[in-house]
């Protein structure tokens, strides 16, 4: 069961959603994929971050989708861009994706319905895989969503500051990071971000104890 943010969007909230620069991650690999930025900005009461920077693939967006209908019950949830066997390398198949997968978060991120799923936030605003999200949602991990969101825009800051400058000017950055969605042939030659903000979410949530013992409060 999701975690609720039990908000409604209200007229002078404005959230702005934008998925740009499709990338090839592990090329000439036979687990090859494609990921997207994912940059918002918000000033709606229903985001704990008021601007974020992700990286997510399709296979999370086609999971995304099915998390949120399932808690939506009757709502439609919008559909996503079609699957397809074109190659990665096709330009006009990527554009056409990105162009799909920013009409569904421009439709998902004004409903009601998805802004009051923990899943939708973490997945904008946390670069943790969902597997973890699923823990996380779950109360399976030693963090909570508002710390887990919190403490990614925290380590993401300059990230984000460089995105939103970056913005007026260009429509996509060239900063490039990895997508968190963990692969069992990836893991070995550099630790994944997916792993650096698990780590950073423990570390913190242990120096907060450390000292909340020693002064009795964080």
């Amino acid at each position: 069961m999701s975690q609720c943010h039990n908000h409604k969007v209200s007229p002078r909230e404005k959230t702005i959603v934008r998925v740009q620069d499709p990338r090839i991650q592990n090329e000439a690999s036979w687990n090859s994929y494609v990921d997207y930025k994912i940059f918002l900005h918000t000033n709606s009461k229903a985001f704990t971050a008021k601007t974020s920077c992700v990286r997510r693939r399709y296979s999370e967006f086609a999971w995304l989708k099915k998390k949120l209908q399932k808690n939506a019950g009757l709502v439609p949830i919008p559909d996503l861009p079609g699957k397809s066997f074109f190659s990665f390398c096709n330009e006009d198949f990527l554009e056409r994706r990105r162009k799909g997968l920013q009409v569904f978060l421009d439709k998902v991120v004004h409903m009601t319905v998805c802004l009051s799923d923990s899943q939708l936030h973490l997945f904008l605003q946390t670069q943790l895989p969902v597997g973890h999200i699923q823990d996380c949602i779950q109360g399976h991990t030693p963090y909570s969503v508002t710390d887990a969101i919190l403490t990614y825009a925290s380590s993401n800051q300059g990230l984000v500051q460089a995105q939103e400058d970056d913005s007026i000017k260009e429509p996509s950055l060239t900063i490039s990071y990895e997508s968190m969605e963990s692969s069992s042939s990836a893991e070995g030659k550099n630790q994944t971000l997916s792993d650096k903000h698990a780590l950073i979410i423990h570390n913190s949530l242990k120096l907060c104890l450390s000292h909340s013992i020693r002064k009795s409060f964080c």
